[in-house]
Order: structure tokens, then sequence, then C-alpha cells
């Protein structure tokens, strides 16, 4: 059986990014791994949305985009 991961939330810390996953999984990813989270004020970092239904997160205040399968990947 295969499970199709999508996020639920998603939050950003001066260390991490934490996407909770339907399946109850929990990522955390070093922020370093985004510049442009690196670089965004709180409330850029705040405003994010969930792309599709919830195959990955954007953030448009700086033109982020990340897939939940690539950070499976990369996690």
């Amino acid at each position: 059986m295969k499970i199709d991961p999508v996020a639920i939330d998603a939050a950003v810390t001066k260390e991490a990014l934490l996407v909770s996953l339907a399946d109850g999984r929990e990522l955390a990813t070093p922020i370093d791994w985004f510049p442009r989270l690196v670089g965004a004020t709180r409330a850029e970092r705040e405003n994010w949305q969930l792309v599709g239904r919830g195959e990955g997160i954007h953030w448009p205040d700086i033109g982020e985009d990340i897939e939940i399968a690539s950070l499976l990947r990369i996690s």
C-alpha cells in the first residue's frame, strides 16, 4: 500500500522547518537548507499556504515552494 504524504500544518523556527503530515508523522528539517526562509521575516515565514491537498507548502511573500515528497527524501 502506497501512502501519499500530505501536510496539514507547518511552522518555521530559527532552527527548523517543521511539518506535520496527515498520517501522523512530523518532519523537522534544518532551516539552513532553505535560504529564502532563513532571510525571511517572521511575518513572511508565518504566511504560508498548502499546495493542492497538502502536497507542498508555498510562501507567497518570498516565492518559496517546498514539496513534501522532497522533504521526505532529504530528511
